[in-house]
């Protein structure tokens, strides 16, 4: 009796739960889960990276521009410098607006202003809608491939799902090849659907947190875009418009 619960304890102990040995010994469509799950971990770990160098270069370039924004003496000085400023969203917005005052004062919607130099402009709306155009285009800029990111999170989990009922039913499949629900026969299957629930889990905490993240400096760069299209335009009505 003693000498049976002996050699049942040692096949026990000679079961291998390793994870490599789990994700190598399991079956094609749980290694195909688990490629997939890696790849689109890899792909976001990629985008946070890019991502988040890009929004930090952009912040860095938009303090420069708003200084010299606010010291310039005529929108003109500020147009002919913006070459300095290749990477502020500020300048793209500016610039946006600058060509559109540019067409207005040269359309049939400028008179002469015979107090002044400078004509006395119409078409407040055609301004603005230039400068809401503008500020879609940065924030679309900004928020390109964070799709990957939402998707990951979302469906990263239930790919694991999958991965993790497909090794339950392989190892349902052996108990009933071999009639026998021992550890031996059970844990593999368990193993390897457990390492694809943890994978899942591991490519979707990442990428939700971080897409969480980026919505939430987006939204921000946003409002400053917003902002500073408000000043414009004030600047722009006190000065030119009628």
């Amino acid at each position: 009796m003693n000498f049976a619960w002996a050699q049942t304890n040692s096949s026990v102990s000679s079961i291998n739960l390793g994870a490599w040995h789990a994700i190598i010994s399991a079956n094609l469509v749980v290694q195909i889960v688990l490629l997939a799950l890696v790849c689109l971990s890899v792909v976001c770990w990629a985008i946070i990276f890019a991502k988040r160098k890009q929004l930090s270069a952009m912040q860095n370039a938009n303090l420069p521009f708003e200084d010299a924004f606010w010291k310039a003496n005529s929108m003109d000085d500020i147009y002919e410098n913006l070459k300095n400023h290749p990477e502020s969203g500020l300048a793209n917005v500016f610039r946006a607006g600058y060509l559109e005052l540019r067409k207005i004062a040269d359309s049939n919607l400028a008179e002469p202003n015979l107090e002044t130099t400078r004509p006395l402009l119409n078409g407040m709306d055609n301004l603005q809608r230039a400068l809401n155009k503008a500020i879609d285009i940065e924030v679309d800029l900004v928020e390109s491939r964070l799709n990957w990111l939402a998707t990951t999170g979302s469906t990263g989990p239930f790919i694991g799902l999958f991965g993790t009922v497909w090794g339950i039913m392989s190892s349902f499949q052996k108990i009933g090849a071999t009639g026998s629900a021992s550890l031996a026969v059970v844990a593999p299957g368990l193993s390897e659907a457990l390492i694809a629930t943890a994978v899942g889990l591991l490519a979707a905490i990442p990428a939700t947190v971080a897409y969480n993240y980026f919505i939430s400096e987006i939204k921000k760069y946003e409002l400053r875009l917003n902002n500073f299209s408000a000043d414009f335009l004030n600047i722009a009505k006190r000065n030119f418009f009628r």
